[in-house]
C-alpha cells in the first residue's frame, strides 16, 4: 500500500523531508567562510587600496562584509575596473552563459576586491625584452625575444654504486624449510 499525500491521489514524486534551497548564497558553505584564525573585519589598508580605471582586479568576496557583496558566480574571477565611486568599484567581468561569453558590469564594494597579479609576468617580460633590445641595438647584434619551451635535460652516465666499476649481480637465497 502507498501512503499518499493529503488531498492527492498519486504517490509523492519527490522527497518531502527537505526543501531544496536555491537562494543567492546557496552552496557557499566553504566559499564564504574565512580561514582559521583569519576571522574579523578587514584591515584599514583594504579601504585605502589605490584602484584606478583600467586596473586588473580579482573579485574575492569577504564574508564578514555583507554590503556590496558580489554574487557567488563572480567569486574568484578577474576583471577590469571601469568605474570608481566613493565606496565601491565597477568591474567588467566575462561570464559564460549558454555557450557564449557576455561582458558583465558589476559594482562591488572595495572590501571584496584584490589587486590582480595576472599581468605581473607579462609586464616583467616586456621590461626584460626592452632592456635586451636596447643592449642588442648598442652591441649591433640580433636577439631572440620569443618564448621557447624548456628543452629536455642533458643525458649523463650514472656512476656505479660500488665505486670500483664492477657490476654485482644479486641472487635470491635458496629456499630452506625451517621445520
Amino acid at each position: 500500500f502507498f501512503f499518499f499525500q493529503k488531498g492527492s491521489l498519486s504517490p509523492p514524486t519527490h522527497n518531502t523531508n527537505m526543501p531544496h534551497s536555491f537562494g543567492v548564497r546557496a552552496r557557499t558553505r566553504h566559499m564564504f567562510a574565512k580561514k582559521f584564525r583569519q576571522h574579523g573585519m578587514p584591515h584599514l589598508s583594504q579601504y585605502m587600496l589605490p584602484v584606478k580605471v583600467g586596473d586588473y582586479v580579482d573579485i574575492f568576496a569577504n564574508p564578514s562584509i555583507h554590503k556590496g557583496m558580489p554574487h557567488k558566480h563572480y567569486h574568484g574571477r578577474t576583471g577590469i575596473v571601469f568605474n570608481v565611486t566613493k565606496s565601491s568599484v565597477g568591474v567588467r567581468v566575462n561570464k559564460y552563459v549558454n555557450g557564449r561569453i557576455l561582458e558583465k558590469r558589476i559594482h562591488v564594494r572595495i572590501e571584496h576586491i584584490r589587486p590582480s597579479k595576472c599581468q605581473k609576468e607579462i609586464i616583467s617580460r616586456v621590461k626584460a625584452n626592452e632592456a635586451a633590445k636596447k643592449a642588442a641595438r648598442e652591441g649591433g647584434e640580433q636577439v631572440d625575444l620569443k618564448r621557447h619551451p624548456n628543452k629536455p635535460k642533458e643525458g649523463y652516465f650514472l656512476a656505479a654504486p660500488g665505486g670500483d666499476g664492477t657490476v654485482t649481480t644479486i641472487q635470491p637465497l635458496p629456499f630452506s624449510d625451517l621445520v
